[in-house]
């Protein structure tokens, strides 16, 4: 019987309705659906140990050897069930006890041949070793599956035991067929075929040559062999395929015409206090390039903390505006949304332009005077948080939909305000420098800019490492920022007390802090405030209200105080370094000299202490992504699904890099040659990369 990948999971023996239905709840359904559930590690069975090599308990082994006796009992409690063998080599014997497993005395019979592959263990009395509970397999009847070979290792699904759902993918191998596709042929044998792949990556076969052998087994094991590649091929491919497909769908759409004349140049002039960074004109050319095409640009602006996206954003917003099209900004949080108000309000006030506010917490008469003078759809700027995703908010002549500190919100959110408007143009922004190989996945469907630079003038953030010792200096320091006139963070990795003492916690230790800073004003956010509360204390904070502000990572974005010269973070060794590097990026805005005190928690380890002194080391944000992302990859660097982005099974951003590229090239191929939907339809993918995704 052959099947296909769409074939139902019943339809494999040993699949009745009760494990298909376990299948199904776990995302398994169809034969294609199990055979992307790859393995996570392998085990190499395929060399047995003497037994008499025996020398240690507490050790992994394969053996195969004789059974000389063998024995069942009840232990003195007759709750336990004991199975006892003697197993013996050439070189020694070895007991072997199965508990409550009675069919393995009706299995086995003395004089037969086993493999064996379990933990040694001292044995109960004290003396000698024995092996406990080991999978085994006659040898001249067993299935090479289990034993005697590279075995795959599977995460556990349910009641399901690792070595059914092995018999399970061996059943599946040997009945599927895999047809090749267009992505095979355009690979042209450079690569495994997936069904080569697939079968490799689940049972993998040794090399007879023992150098070759070795070789093989740390590519299996680092996911790095040529068949992972393949498959990672294959996803990357998926995802290519859906983003193409994005900008397909985008480039037949028509988008607001923009036009730049004289008058433009001469208003932008006069916007702009000080000159523009080679990077931020670099940026504004490749924006402004585009919002002169026909279809609808969908560019994504990334640029380090403080490197003056919001100029370039509004030089983008004044080429709309002077179009006679509406620009809608949209923001994380109201205090941010405020600060980009106040500076785009500041930058537009010689342009005949207005520059509205509509958040959340304006009163119920200045909301509707912004909704109805967007609704008559004269050129305008609104600047907004949330609130600008309403039903009750219409934007008739949307041209151009930015969003800034865009991993904020979800996909649907950001698709929720293009929608407002016919076809406009978008611009993403981000202060998250991000790796280009994460880019690519995030982004494919974007074009990206790249602010690289700081503008002239702006200090670098000189970082230092502290032990707990060093608090005293550190409390005086902070003592005469305060006095001098400016302003503290004090960041802590948790609200309340954890079940590690080492980490420490704001509310166990914000009073001591404020006993010990008495006579300055200090204050507290963090995420259990209320929205309100949390928005009341970081203004009287960048109102110099506050010169201490204890607080979690809530202040991570979306507060501009060019006062803040000093950020304290507490148990460092607990944030990723692209976090760290954006705490940092809240002080150092204004002209005073500004530090970053990492203070370290209790028992840091090595390694922890070295990625803690790479991050004090530099102050690249593009350098730092790329090391946390190498440290942490991208599962923890950023929750894929947060994105709007599907999780790989196969492909790794950090491993397989060449791979998306190849991808990307071989995607565009089949675009090309008018392949597209023939190599769509030949692609097997698992369930993740099976969905829709959204533009933009």
């Amino acid at each position: 019987m052959t099947l296909n990948l769409a074939a139902e999971l019943y339809r494999l023996p040993g699949v009745g309705s009760v494990r298909a239905r376990q299948l199904r709840e776990r995302g398994l359904v169809t034969v294609g659906d199990l055979l992307w559930y790859l393995p996570y590690r392998y085990e190499d069975r395929s060399s047995p140990t003497p037994i008499g090599a025996l020398a240690t308990p507490d050790v992994t082994v394969t053996l195969v050897g004789e059974v000389t006796d063998l024995r069942e009992r009840r232990a003195r409690t007759r709750a336990l069930h004991l199975v006892e063998a003697l197993v013996q080599d050439g070189s020694g014997a070895i007991p072997v006890v199965w508990f409550n497993q009675p069919y393995v005395a009706r299995s086995l019979r003395r004089g037969v041949r086993l493999w064996l592959h379990g933990t040694v263990r001292l044995a109960r009395s004290g003396w000698g070793l024995q092996l406990v509970s080991p999978e085994w397999e006659v040898e001249e009847d067993r299935e090479p599956l289990h034993l005697g070979r590279v075995v795959p290792v599977y995460r556990r699904l349910g009641p399901a035991s690792g070595r059914w759902l092995r018999s399970l993918m061996a059943a599946a191998l040997a009945r599927v067929e895999v047809a090749e596709g267009v992505l095979d042929r355009l690979l042209g044998g450079e690569y495994p075929t997936l069904a080569q792949a697939l079968q490799q990556v689940h049972f993998p076969q040794l090399p007879t040559e023992e150098a070759a052998a070795g070789r093989f087994l740390d590519e299996m094991y680092g996911r790095t062999s040529l068949f992972h590649r393949r498959l990672a091929l294959e996803e990357f491919a998926g995802l290519a395929l859906v983003l193409e497909k994005a900008r397909a769908a985008r480039s037949a759409l028509a988008a607001p015409r923009c036009q730049v004349s004289e008058r433009e140049r001469e208003w932008a002039r006069a916007m702009l206090p000080f000159p523009l960074t080679g990077a931020q004109k670099r940026a504004v050319g490749e924006i402004v390039a585009d919002l002169q095409k026909p279809t609808p640009m969908a560019r994504l602006l990334q640029g380090d903390v403080g490197s003056g996206k919001t100029v370039v954003a509004a030089l983008a917003s004044l080429v709309v505006l002077s179009s006679g099209y509406q620009v809608a900004f949209l923001a994380p949080t109201e205090v941010l949304a405020q600060q980009h108000w106040t500076t785009l309000s500041k930058l537009f006030a010689r342009i005949p332009f207005p520059v509205y506010l509509l958040t959340g917490s304006l009163a119920p008469g200045e909301k509707e005077a912004v909704r109805k003078a967007l609704q008559q759809g004269s050129p305008a700027l609104v600047v907004g948080t949330h609130a600008l995703l309403e039903e009750t908010v219409t934007v008739p002549r949307l041209g151009l939909a930015i969003v800034d500190e865009q991993h904020r919100f979800g996909t649907s959110q950001r698709q929720r305000l293009v929608e407002k408007g016919s076809s406009p143009h978008l611009l993403v922004m981000t202060a998250t420098p991000i790796p280009r190989s994460l880019a690519l996945s995030l982004y494919g469907d974007l074009e990206v800019s790249v602010l690289d630079e700081l503008p002239p003038g702006r200090r670098p953030v000189r970082t230092v490492i502290r032990e707990r010792e060093a608090l005293p200096k550190l409390l005086q320091f902070v003592r005469e920022e305060a006095r001098s006139g400016g302003r503290v963070y004090w960041v802590f990795p948790v609200i309340e007390g954890s079940e590690t003492p080492a980490l420490k916690s704001l509310q166990a230790h914000e009073r001591t802090l404020r006993r010990q800073l008495e006579g300055i004003a200090c204050g507290t956010v963090h995420g259990r405030l209320r929205p309100e509360e949390r928005d009341a204390v970081m203004r009287a904070f960048a109102q110099g209200e506050i010169a201490v502000l204890f607080a979690t990572t809530v202040i991570e974005v979306g507060l501009d105080v060019p006062e803040a010269t000093l950020m304290v973070i507490e148990n460092p060794e607990r944030f990723g370094l692209a976090q760290l590097h954006q705490l940092r990026g809240r002080v150092g805005r204004g002209q005073r000299r500004s530090f970053c005190v990492l203070l370290l928690g209790e028992q840091v380890s090595r390694e922890a202490r070295q990625r803690l002194e790479f991050f004090a080391s530099t102050a690249d944000g593009f350098a730092v992504a790329e090391e946390d992302f190498r440290l942490r990859g991208p599962g923890e660097f950023t929750g894929m699904r947060q994105w709007g982005r599907p999780e790989f099974r196969a492909a790794s951003l950090l491993l397989h890099q060449s791979e998306l590229d190849l991808a990307r090239t071989l995607v565009r191929q089949a675009l090309e040659a008018g392949e597209l939907e023939q190599l769509e339809a030949g692609l097997s993918l698992p369930p993740s990369l099976g969905e829709d995704i959204p533009p933009g």
